[in-house]
């Protein structure tokens, strides 16, 4: 994969951050609330993000975080439990007082991903969870970098080919695009998401389980990713993870998903879920003190989402030489199946596109239930050719169509032959749902998908 000159330069100002020296500064926990640990002792010495190490009385060190003052006192939290500590254990940070900064890499906060996590599961520390041994460092990168200057940024690619076919036809993907997969739970989330690292055109897949139960982790490493994981790269933090760790698992994910950019890579991000990420974030904002909002969350969490995801997409046009691109995959769980609840309205709004899952859909035995009347791309009409444009308006309408007469069918009290265009529906919706429903092991290419559907489309009357 190719190596671009912003790879190079954020190379060159990490390792020249890392020649940097170091001083030690330390501070004593004054108390403890919740989750919250107050350090007193740091004041003027370190910031918010600023990471630092917690001695416990038993001579472990607990990793943790600066998340803001109060009253001079330093507010952290940690990314373990806090069993051991106590007022007066000791705080310890790594502080690099002056020099050259890269955007986003706090004292700590990086990761030194490389090639060879291809086929990894890691935690969002970067340490490996598979039990094959350590992982080789490569050079530090930020892991909440910002999102490339969208002055420079290089436009959305060619069609992206998710081998899924609803997805494919319904809601064409480009390369770099953000999709958001919206579901209640239970619906075949994790299916698809199987389906779509395995089959997906892309180079490397990176995929965030955030907030997962730990038992589904093995169970969707090795029943729906098997296939796939050569090419990817697994972080996770599972429910019972202190929050820190869970909101670090998207960013994480995000600067592996990054490092592979840079190097001219087509990468497929996979968060599952943004909602968790939310939560977790909702979690600190309130330990720290932040005032709750709109259903609890505090405005921190709605300030953040649009940092995390406008990180995903294409990378920066280098010298006319696109780099390359995130193709960004984003669940969110939507409570009681309401799509209007706040996270998933604010996400809705971000992305470039939607995709609905539809329980009634799932509970008929069609999967991917994948409501195609509710899901949308912003940005098919670049890839699709007139014909391809033709044929999804024509299915849309029959489905349309087909649903808005279905009770009347259901009951009888439709005749045929009263109404030329319900006929039709009637006769060729089964079909076109036909072309919908997939196996999770069957392979698909867009051109196929889209041959298909055009001969259910066409099939009446022939």
């Amino acid at each position: 994969m190719r190596r671009t000159c912003l790879t190079e330069r954020a190379n060159h100002a990490a390792s020249a951050i890392q020649r940097i020296p170091v001083t030690r500064v330390e501070g004593r926990v004054s108390g403890l609330s919740g989750l919250s640990v107050e350090i007193t002792g740091l004041s003027g010495q370190v910031s918010v993000g600023d990471r630092l190490d917690l001695a416990t009385r038993a001579g472990c060190s607990v990793p943790a975080e600066i998340v803001g003052f109060n009253h001079g006192a330093a507010r952290a939290m940690a990314f373990a439990p806090l069993g051991g500590l106590g007022p007066g254990s000791a705080a310890r940070a790594s502080v690099r007082l002056a020099g050259p900064a890269l955007p986003g890499a706090r004292n700590g906060a990086a990761l030194a991903v490389a090639d060879s996590w291809l086929g990894r599961v890691v935690d969002p520390l970067g340490r490996p969870l598979d039990g094959r041994g350590p992982l080789p460092a490569g050079v530090p990168r930020p892991v909440r970098a910002p999102a490339p200057p969208a002055a420079t940024r290089a436009r959305l690619g060619p069609r992206f080919d998710l081998g899924v076919r609803s997805l494919d036809c319904f809601t064409t993907c480009r390369q770099g695009q953000r999709l958001g997969l919206f579901a209640g739970s239970g619906i075949g989330k994790s299916t698809l998401l199987g389906m779509l690292a395995r089959q997906s055109a892309c180079d490397v897949a990176v995929l965030a389980l955030v907030g997962e139960r730990g038992r589904e982790v093995r169970e969707f490493m090795e029943d729906e990713l098997k296939e796939g994981l050569a090419r990817a790269v697994v972080v996770v933090a599972t429910s019972d993870t202190p929050p820190l760790m869970r909101r670090e698992a998207a960013y994480a994910a995000m600067a592996v998903a990054e490092h592979f950019r840079d190097q001219g890579a087509s990468v497929l991000l996979l968060m599952d879920s943004v909602t968790r990420f939310c939560l977790a974030l909702r979690e600190i904002g309130l330990s720290a003190g932040e005032p709750p909002a709109t259903r609890g969350f505090p405005p921190s969490v709605f300030a953040e989402l649009p940092r995390l995801l406008e990180r995903a997409g294409p990378g920066l046009d280098d010298a006319g030489k696109p780099a390359g691109a995130i193709t960004g995959l984003f669940t969110v769980l939507v409570e009681g199946d309401d799509h209007n609840e706040p996270i998933a309205d604010t996400v809705r709004g971000i992305l470039d596109g939607h995709v609905v899952l539809d329980r009634r859909i799932a509970e008929a035995g069609r999967y991917p239930a994948v409501d195609v009347l509710r899901s949308l791309s912003r940005a098919a009409h670049g890839v699709l050719s007139a014909d391809e444009a033709a044929l999804v308006r024509r299915a849309r309408a029959i489905l349309a169509l087909h649903a808005d007469m279905a009770d009347l069918i259901r009951l009888g009290a439709y005749r045929p032959g009263a109404d030329a265009a319900v006929d039709e529906a009637v006769a060729l919706a089964p079909r076109i749902e036909a072309v919908l429903r997939q196996d999770r092991v069957e392979a698909s290419t867009t051109a196929g998908a889209f041959e298909q559907l055009a001969e259910a489309v066409n099939a009446h009357g022939s």
